[in-house]
C-alpha cells in the first residue's frame, strides 16, 4: 500500500523534470512538440507529494501507443488514456513513485487547463499556501487513503482551476 507523502517544496525536482525530459525527448523525437513541467512539483514554494508531472505535447496520440515498449524499458508502465479521453498516461515507480506522464495531442483543453493551473499558483503565492497546507493536513489525516485525500482537496481545487483557466485567458488576451 502506497504511503501519501507531502513534502516541502525541493529544487531538486527541477532537475528531475530536465532528466526525464531528455530520456522522453530520446524515445519520442520528432512527435513530441514541447514537454511542460506540470503539477504541484512545478511551482515554487507548494507542498507536494514528490512525483514529477510531465505533459509532452506531441503531433499525433494517435502513435503514442507505438511506444510503449521503449517506455516501459526506461521504467514506465502504460495505462491508455487511464479515464480522460485523447491522453497517454504513463506512470513510473510503481509502489515508490517517481513520475507522472500525461501525453497529449497538440489543441486539446486539457493542455490549457493544466498550464493555466500551474501559472496561476506561480503567479498567487497565497494560494499556494493555502493549497499546500491543505494537501498536507490531508495526507496526514488519511495516509494510506488516496480517494479521500483526493476528496478532502476536490473543491479546492475545482475553485483554483475556475479562478486559474479565467486569469490565463485574460492572460493571453493581454
Amino acid at each position: 500500500m502506497r504511503k501519501i507523502e507531502v513534502k516541502p517544496y525541493d529544487e531538486y525536482w527541477n532537475s528531475m523534470f530536465e532528466n526525464e525530459a531528455k530520456k522522453l525527448h530520446g524515445i519520442f523525437g520528432p512527435e513530441i512538440i514541447k514537454i511542460h513541467h506540470i503539477g504541484s512539483t512545478a511551482v515554487n514554494g507548494l507542498k507536494a507529494k514528490p512525483i514529477i508531472d510531465m505533459m509532452p505535447v506531441v503531433k499525433d496520440i494517435h502513435r503514442i501507443d507505438e511506444y510503449n515498449s521503449a517506455m516501459i524499458s526506461i521504467g514506465y508502465e502504460p495505462n491508455g488514456e487511464n479515464g480522460i479521453s485523447g491522453r497517454r498516461y504513463f506512470q513510473k515507480g510503481g509502489d515508490n513513485r517517481t513520475h507522472h506522464v500525461h501525453i497529449y495531442e497538440l489543441g486539446n483543453p486539457e493542455i490549457e487547463r493544466h498550464l493555466a493551473f500551474r501559472d496561476y499558483l506561480r503567479a498567487n503565492q497565497d494560494v499556494v499556501k493555502e493549497y499546500g497546507d491543505l494537501k498536507k493536513e490531508l495526507s496526514q489525516q488519511f495516509p494510506y487513503d488516496i480517494a479521500s485525500y483526493i476528496k478532502g482537496k476536490e473543491q479546492l481545487v475545482l475553485e483554483i482551476e475556475r479562478n486559474a483557466v479565467a486569469w490565463y485567458q485574460r492572460q493571453e488576451r493581454n
